[in-house]
């Protein structure tokens, strides 16, 4: 035993005494008192102290690095490196929105900037999920005390603890197991996004991120499809309902659990008051508001467009959707008036000139029809009829030198076909004599045009010609076909038929058509001389010509000048109606997918009404025009009975007076075409 030997051992034995009673005795610590005579024992019993201080010490180093250093062990989930993409929206050619596709797996999202997120959203949101949003750093402790309470005196999970930063860290996980390592690696990611990113990043992730239910990702999706509105027109009980969705989406779920969701909405607005923001009046209001679901039931317009998307398109379409709306609206009505005569599809194209990009294209006349609906009516091949005449014309212009005023015989005639002899008929089954080019194409008479293809060598050329304007999916062989190509036996897209109708309206000039602004633009080829051209666009546009075979005041006549061409297939299965202006040019098929017959419904009666209201509607902003007639050439009468020019023998009643091109001329009438 040691002894004090000195004043300031007994100083120190003094301060060691009155410490160890004062600061440890009244705090419940048993205290052994030593003196300094123990001082040999001194240095062995200051090991246990040291050894729990550095046991401190390396506790707090831990804690530090798992608060600050372990989060960034962890790689942030890839859903949250990159962001989530907006579904793709078809968009018109002026940018409106068509439709809203579906994202890979099966959801619409919409992400959005935190300013266009209105501030009663975000507070309902915050108020629903995490009040101290802006005082926590990944983790609110408080919450995570109270949920820990309430798991120990419930036995079970009663309330959650989850911020808005870890529940952003759930949702752009991966899906996992929920168990404690899932929920430590959510809390980790937390910190790590605390730590890296502002309050203002994490709430708009956050947001773009969450689910509203109905495969609705986001709150601009939310709005459009339970109120058909944009976020900055919701009020605030708007906002309290869509706040509290998230939560449990489908049982909460307005649409189907209405009772559900607004009692959800009470408790957001019961948390947002707590908060003081708002004062009580608007609260209340909130309260009483009666909420008007308007569950979005998309009425698709060109519903066709998913399809071709998928087969390569882009988000920008040439579509002008008020054209499309109305022309599917008018497909409607005409198709509903002709339902007795068993008319029930029809199909439209309307083709800008100038671009040959696609204004309208309607389909069918009810995308939900059973009996084939959905079939898509202006791509799928039908007998065309006599829509292809104006190109057998066409080439017996450039080939034969014929003109408008040329004798052709409409006479009973016998063909050699590969099954034998046949006898065909004109539509009316009646026989003319001689009839102009003019009267012949005006009308639309068989014999004409088939003594014409005979006169070209065979239907090589018109075969050639056809899959030169882009008209595909014909028979390898001409021959196939015979004469009876001129007539429509050949079946022919809409699409591409109306486009190549557009080809002689753009006088001559070829390219292909564009559904897509992004599609790449083609080199024109002219294909057709400006001059013929010219020559079949002024017979289809003669309503005096045409008067004949179709009344006056009917659908074809519009009232501004246009190139119309009809045509009806056999047993009256497929009736088209096809013109153009300078500006559009529209076409028309109309009938049955299953290939019904119509009762007696021909290309004026039944696509020919749709033609021209279409038509109509197309031009209804443009100012009516018509196409300049070349430089050059001579107007004369002409007699159409010879088609000879009248000079000294004048017959008003026979006479009509034609343009001839320059370079062509046809021979004066004498004494001896009248014995």
């Amino acid at each position: 035993m040691g002894t004090i030997t000195n004043s300031s051992d007994a100083i120190f034995q003094v301060e060691i005494d009155h410490f160890m009673e004062n600061k440890c005795i009244g705090r419940g610590f048993r205290v052994r008192k030593f003196s300094v005579s123990e001082a040999g024992q001194t240095k062995q019993s200051r090991i246990p102290w040291k050894r729990g201080l550095i046991g401190m010490s390396g506790l707090v180093a831990l804690s530090l690095g798992m608060w600050f250093a372990l989060p960034w062990a962890l790689p942030l989930p890839r859903n949250l490196v990159r962001q989530p993409e907006a579904s793709p929206v078809l968009l018109d050619r002026y940018g409106k929105a068509i439709r809203h596709l579906t994202s890979e797996d099966f959801t619409r999202s919409a992400p959005v900037s935190i300013d266009k997120i209105p501030d009663a959203l975000i507070d309902c949101t915050l108020a629903a999920e995490d009040k101290r949003f802006y005082r926590h750093h990944g983790i609110d402790v408080l919450a995570t005390a109270r949920a820990a309470w309430d798991f120990l005196r419930n036995r079970r999970v009663v309330s959650g603890a989850s911020t808005v930063t870890q529940q952003l860290a759930k949702i752009t996980s991966p899906p996992a197991s929920r168990n404690l390592l899932s929920k430590f690696r959510e809390v980790m990611i937390a910190r790590r996004l605390e730590m890296s990113w502002s309050k203002r990043r994490i709430l708009e992730s956050y947001f773009s991120n969450l689910d509203y239910g109905n495969l609705r990702i986001g709150p601009t999706e939310a709005a459009r499809f339970y109120f058909q509105k944009p976020l900055a027109d919701l009020s605030l009980g708007e906002c309290a309902l869509l706040a509290g969705l998230p939560q449990a989406p489908s049982r909460l779920n307005p649409v189907r659990n209405p009772n559900n969701a607004k009692a959800r909405k009470l408790v957001v607005l019961q948390r947002l008051a707590k908060t003081g923001k708002y004062d009580a009046a608007k609260i209340a209001l909130a309260r009483s508001e009666k909420i008007q679901l308007r569950p979005l039931r998309e009425r698709q317009s060109a519903p066709w467009l998913n399809r071709l998307r998928q087969a390569g398109g882009g988000k920008h379409t040439t579509l002008d959707l008020d054209l499309q709306k109305d022309i599917e609206q008018i497909v409607g009505e005409e198709t509903s008036r002709l339902r007795d005569a068993n008319l029930r599809h029809a199909a439209v194209v309307v083709i800008d000139n100038a671009s040959g990009e696609i204004l309208g294209m309607v389909s069918s006349a009810d995308w939900n029809d059973a009996r084939g609906g959905q079939v898509h009516g202006a791509l799928s091949p039908r007998s065309p009829g006599s829509t292809l005449k104006p190109f057998t014309y066409l080439l017996s212009f450039r080939h034969l030198k014929h003109l408008p005023c040329t004798i052709i015989a409409d006479i009973p005639t016998r063909l050699r076909t590969e099954q034998g002899l046949k006898l065909p008929e004109n539509y009316d089954r009646t026989y003319r004599g001689p009839v102009t080019i003019r009267q012949a194409l005006a009308c639309s008479l068989n014999l004409p045009a088939l003594r014409e293809l005979d006169a070209l060598g065979g239907p090589g050329k018109l075969y050639d010609f056809l899959q030169q304007l882009g008209i595909g999916g014909l028979n390898p062989n001409a021959a196939h076909y015979g004469l009876g190509l001129t007539l429509g036996n050949a079946p022919v897209g809409l699409l591409d038929l109306v486009n190549a109708y557009a080809c002689i309206a753009r006088s001559g000039n070829f390219m292909p058509t564009r559904l897509f602004l992004d599609d790449a633009k083609v080199p024109v080829k002219n294909l057709i001389d400006a001059t013929d051209a010219y020559l079949i666009a002024d017979i289809l546009a003669d309503p005096v010509a045409r008067a004949p075979a179709f009344s006056t005041g009917g659908p074809l006549d519009l009232p501004f000048p246009c190139a119309v061409k009809t045509g009806t297939s056999s047993d009256f299965r497929d009736n088209w109606c096809i013109g153009f202006t300078p500006d559009f040019t529209v076409g028309v098929w109309a009938g049955n997918f299953e290939n019904q017959p119509m009762k007696g419904i021909s290309g004026v009666s039944g696509a020919g009404p749709i033609f021209h209201r279409t038509m109509v509607r197309a031009q209804r902003n443009i100012e009516p025009r018509w196409f300049a007639r070349p430089e050059g050439g001579e107007v004369v009468k002409v007699d159409f009975r010879t088609g000879k020019r009248l000079e000294h023998h004048t017959h008003p009643k026979f006479s009509l007076t034609e343009w001839i091109p320059p370079g062509r001329r046809i021979e004066a009438a004498a004494d001896t075409d009248y014995d």
